[in-house]
């Protein structure tokens, strides 16, 4: 199983190397299902994985000049405030059992999982559906814009915080569409944003979980690696169409963990 987690991560970078993001959705489900680790842990193992792999893919796009910083900035300083404050606060308070219906149990590990896999079924619609709002000659925020574009980072940052994804399917569009983004400049741009705010979560986790470093950080070098190969292949691969592939596997990956967490236990 552990071999399978190795080229599982490998994937997860390739493909945010190849279409910018929908690689970190899977992180999670890879370290509960195949390396064992708690949900509650696997989130904080995510956000370091994300936050690094995401590193990379931004440095590559800074480089490309395809990064705004000024708008990464406005979107997240805001998001990286609700990342660090939900792992150093909310997290530890949520209780070890939320609530019960009937006989089903409703646990924070299973909260997390159920929650993620409503996570994964929006991923993956927004991937299969693959067309994003292209502004066409895209005129500047005023304050309104602004404040909208802020008050969404806090949220996508109370996501990422929750659940260890660096949500880029859900940056993307809103870089496109409050923003005026061109496509690859929002692909840049969520990179930066996904990296500062992943990896100041993760810091806010030092304190409080157990971390396997060996692991940890053998997955995201495969992780990295994988970016720097999904960077090369994107130039011959047609990246919408791998996307559409790839959404729905996270769709078929969202359903069966609903199935296993609820059904088949």
């Amino acid at each position: 199983m552990e071999i399978i987690g190795y080229i599982a991560a490998a994937l997860i970078g390739i493909s945010l190397g190849l279409i910018g993001g929908g690689g970190s959705v899977l992180t999670l489900p890879v370290l509960v299902y195949l390396f064992g680790i708690t949900p509650a842990a696997a989130t904080s193992y995510s956000l370091f994985i994300v936050g690094s792999t995401s590193l990379v893919g931004a440095m590559g796009s800074y480089r490309k000049k395809k990064v705004n910083v000024p708008v990464a900035l406005l979107f997240g300083v805001p998001s990286i405030a609700a990342v660090w404050l939900t792992r150093h606060f909310v997290m530890p308070a949520i209780p070890a059992t939320l609530f019960s219906i009937g006989d089903l149990v409703v646990t924070r590990e299973l909260g997390v999982m159920l929650l993620f896999a409503g996570l994964m079924l929006l991923a993956s619609f927004s991937m299969i559906r693959g067309k994003a709002v292209v502004t066409e000659n895209p005129s500047p925020m005023d304050m309104a814009g602004k404040v909208r574009l802020a008050l969404y980072g806090t949220l996508i940052g109370l996501v990422t915080g929750l659940l260890g994804a660096g949500g880029g399917f859900l940056i993307i569009p809103a870089l496109i569409m409050m923003a005026g983004l061109p496509m690859k400049t929002a692909v840049g741009t969520s990179l930066m944003i996904m990296a500062m705010s992943t990896l100041i979560g993760f810091m806010g986790d030092t304190g409080h979980a157990a971390i396997n470093w060996t692991l940890l950080l053998t997955l995201t070098g495969i992780a990295v690696a994988g970016v720097l190969a999904g960077g090369l292949l994107s130039r011959r691969i047609p990246g919408e169409r791998l996307k559409q592939g790839f959404g729905w596997f996270v769709l078929a990956m969202g359903v069966y963990i609903i199935l296993l967490e609820t059904l088949l236990k």
